[in-house]
């Protein structure tokens, strides 16, 4: 039995709790810390997924630092 390539695997995109956004194997469970979004496609698909939703790449404490940070101001 061969292993699929990149192209033949489905994949799903996953987030951590810093609102981060990864792709992962779909026939395996996400790495600890991370959950699926419930977005399953091929490794393009769900590239371009994650490319249109993450557009602010800080991780969310950062973000949430710096919002209180300009508030204080």
């Amino acid at each position: 039995m061969t292993s699929p390539t990149a192209q033949e695997r489905t994949y799903v995109v996953v987030v951590n709790d810093e609102e981060q956004y990864s792709i992962w194997f779909a026939d395996r469970e996400p790495p600890v810390g991370w959950t699926s979004v419930g977005v399953t496609g091929s490794r393009q698909e769900c590239l371009e997924h994650v490319g249109r939703i993450w557009t602010d790449l800080r991780p969310l404490s950062l973000r949430r630092w710096l919002a209180q940070t300009n508030q204080d101001d």
